[in-house]
């Protein structure tokens, strides 16, 4: 039971993503608030490359049902790429289980800007490190595969036999690679060398044996180098 087949995408680039970037070892205070963030114009663009390359898949690989983040830039992707593939009759579903890992306290900060006001949560980061730490007011990435497993385990009946696709964050799509490889836990590490997922990036899994194996990951050879 379950779905047939899984594509999960990362939304193309955002304007914090851009900021970030931009901003590189200085440090960053970004007041907008992570569901309020919309794409860049080359997000867009992505977006709209990634429509495309999912109009060309055959008729038994092209997604039938939709689950999206309920942020912005998801939203935004998503309709970019609906607009551009032309899938406007695909049922769509806004779930707050796909939403970005959050970061509470360290929210409107990066890196260089957490190290300068949390020196001491950065300290505890490091000895915990990236799949048990929890700053202040967020979630862990284990919390995140938690709500993930949990979405799964709805989508054995909500979407049982059907092409899903997924319209996330680049921690969701991480978390979904580990639970789908059905490892425990403790082995969750061993997927952040899969990391960075890429904007606009494409995901794949087909039902397999009772559980899922990976066609595809991070796959952005749709997207002009340019």
């Amino acid at each position: 039971m379950g779905p047939s087949r899984i594509i999960a995408v990362r939304h193309g680039e955002s304007q914090a993503n851009l900021a970030h970037a931009q901003a590189g070892d200085r440090p960053l205070v970004y007041e907008r608030g992570d569901d309020e963030v919309s794409l860049t114009d080359l997000g867009l663009l992505q977006a709209q490359a990634l429509g495309r390359r999912l109009a060309g898949l055959p008729d038994g690989e092209a997604p039938e049902v939709v689950w999206c983040s309920p942020y912005l830039r998801a939203l935004d992707t998503w309709n970019a790429v609906r607009e551009s593939w032309g899938a406007a009759a695909l049922p769509v579903t806004v779930d707050r289980r796909l939403r970005d890992q959050e970061s509470g306290a360290f929210a409107p900060f990066n890196l260089a800007a957490i190290s300068e006001r949390f020196p001491g949560e950065v300290r505890r980061m490091r000895a915990e490190g990236p799949y048990a730490y929890r700053p202040p007011g967020g979630e862990s990435l284990a919390d995140v595969v938690v709500r993930l497993k949990d979405l799964l385990a709805g989508l054995r009946e909500a979407a049982d036999g059907r092409r899903v696709l997924i319209v996330a964050h680049d921690s969701v799509v991480l978390g979904l690679r580990h639970v789908m490889a059905g490892r425990d836990d403790a082995e969750l590490a061993d997927v952040l060398r899969f990391a960075p997922v890429l904007n606009a990036s494409l995901s794949v899994w087909r039902a397999a044996g009772g559980g899922f194996e990976v066609v595809a990951f991070n796959d952005v050879t749709h997207l002009d180098p340019a």
